[in-house]
């Protein structure tokens, strides 16, 4: 993998920039779309459910990585207690069911790509995303495709150049995650103060990997 295409930079607003110092988002587009899980990968799946025990899950949360997120949660105005951080989701969603349940290999690669390295990753259907990926905020009267009403005017974005397509840490707009009929990826991750960079490029690899296995 790493001797192939290398991650890009995604663009963050300037003011962005200058008001969180180390808010950056990166991303790869891959082959293909969402399908079934093969089994080595539902092995795979399994191992690392009997590897990620309750007590790692409630200890996550105090590792480098995930407090990083924590941290930013915080700073922009959003509690990591009431809405978990991506890997804290994951985690507790792994606590609640007893296990990691398999769903589709994409949903797979990202489940054991961000609990492996604790980075938020996300995937947009490239096909339908204009232009460079970056991190914005909503413009007033922005909406966000499938939801109702208007976003708040600030809210933090992940969006091409032409609309959002999803919530920083959310909802993916309507038609623009990845679908059966997709046929390329963009894997996203979005790195925060305290998140190293070879954490992130490791993260954004190994989905990819899975994906193309």
């Amino acid at each position: 993998m790493r001797e192939e295409a290398a991650t890009e930079a995604g663009w963050v607003a300037p003011e962005l920039r200058e008001e969180f110092p180390g808010l950056a988002l990166r991303y790869l587009s891959v082959d293909g779309g969402s399908a079934r899980t093969p089994r080595h990968v539902k092995g795979r799946l399994a191992d690392l459910s009997n590897r990620f025990s309750g007590p790692q899950a409630i200890n996550l949360r105090h590792q480098p990585i995930p407090w990083a997120y924590r941290v930013f949660y915080r700073h922009i105005g959003l509690d990591p207690d009431e809405q978990p951080t991506p890997v804290e989701a994951v985690a507790l969603e792994r606590v609640k069911r007893g296990g990691f349940i398999s769903r589709s290999l994409l949903d797979d690669a990202l489940t054991i790509a961000i609990i492996e390295s604790g980075v938020a990753l996300r995937a947009f259907d490239a096909g339908r995303a204009e232009g460079r990926l970056g991190i914005r905020q909503s413009e007033p009267g922005e909406g966000l495709e499938g939801r109702p009403g208007e976003l708040p005017q600030g809210t933090l974005v992940i969006a091409d150049e032409a609309r959002p397509l999803g919530l920083l840490f959310g909802a993916i707009a309507a038609g623009r995650g990845v679908r059966p009929r997709t046929t390329r990826t963009i894997l996203t991750a979005v790195q925060v103060k305290g998140v190293p960079d070879i954490a992130v490029e490791e993260a954004i690899w190994l989905a990819a990997d899975v994906l193309r296995s």
